[in-house]
C-alpha cells in the first residue's frame, strides 16, 4: 500500500473552501452550466461518483474517473454506481482510507495520466482527497471536477499558479507527516514528476 499521507485536522478547514470556481445546484443542469465553460482541456479528471456519474449522463467522457461507490459517506445509488461504470475504461483499484492520500492513489493518478486510454480509479475506502493528487499532477490546460457536499461542481483549471497553490497545501500536509526525509521526498517527487515529461 506503501505510505500513507494523513490529512491534519488542522488543514480541514481548507478542504472546505473549493480550489476552483463552484457552480452551485445538482445534477444534470450544474454540470451543464459548467460545461460552458469547460473548453477543450488537455486532460479532464473527475473526482466522486455523483459528478461522474452526472459527466457520463450528459455524455461528457473524462479521461480519469475517480469514485468510491459512496457519497456523502453513504452507498451510493445503484444508478449512480451502474451510471459510472462507463465500458470505454480501463480499471484500476486502489485502497485509500477516508483522510488519508495513499502512495498508490498517487501512482494510480500518475500512470494514468500517462496513458491514452481512458481510466476509471476504483478507490476502496474514500477518494475524498483524491483532487489533491490530480490537481498537482495534470498537465496544465487540464481540468479537474469534483463534487462539494450539498453545494455543487467545483471546476478548477489546472494553471501553474493553482499548482503553485496546491504544491503549498501539499508542503504543509507533508511537514505534519512522521515519514523519512526519503519518503517525503519521493511522494513529493511522484506529484511533481508529471510536468518533467
Amino acid at each position: 500500500m506503501g505510505l500513507h499521507l494523513t490529512l491534519p485536522d488542522t488543514l480541514r478547514p481548507r478542504f472546505r473552501e473549493s480550489f476552483g470556481r463552484l457552480y452551485k445546484g445538482k445534477g444534470d443542469d450544474t454540470i451543464e452550466k459548467l460545461s460552458r465553460d469547460l473548453g477543450s482541456p488537455t486532460k479532464l479528471i473527475s473526482v466522486g461518483d455523483v459528478t461522474t456519474f452526472h459527466l457520463l449522463n450528459l455524455g461528457i467522457i473524462p479521461d480519469i474517473l475517480i469514485v468510491d461507490d459512496r457519497t456523502k459517506r453513504e452507498p451510493a445509488s445503484y444508478r449512480v454506481v451502474v451510471g459510472t461504470k462507463h465500458k470505454g475504461f480501463t480499471e484500476i483499484s486502489v485502497d485509500n482510507p477516508a483522510g488519508v492520500i495513499t502512495e498508490d492513489l498517487i501512482d494510480a493518478v500518475g500512470n494514468a495520466l500517462k496513458t491514452d486510454e481512458h481510466v476509471r480509479i476504483f478507490v476502496r475506502g474514500e477518494e475524498d482527497l483524491a483532487a489533491v493528487p490530480a490537481i498537482l499532477m495534470a498537465p496544465e490546460g487540464s481540468a479537474v471536477l469534483y463534487g462539494q457536499p450539498d453545494e455543487g461542481v467545483v471546476l478548477v483549471k489546472i494553471t501553474l499558479d493553482k499548482k503553485d497553490q496546491m504544491k503549498d497545501l501539499l508542503t504543509e500536509i507533508l511537514n505534519e507527516q512522521d515519514h523519512s526525509k526519503e519518503q517525503i521526498e519521493t511522494i513529493r517527487r511522484k506529484l511533481d514528476g508529471y510536468q518533467n515529461h
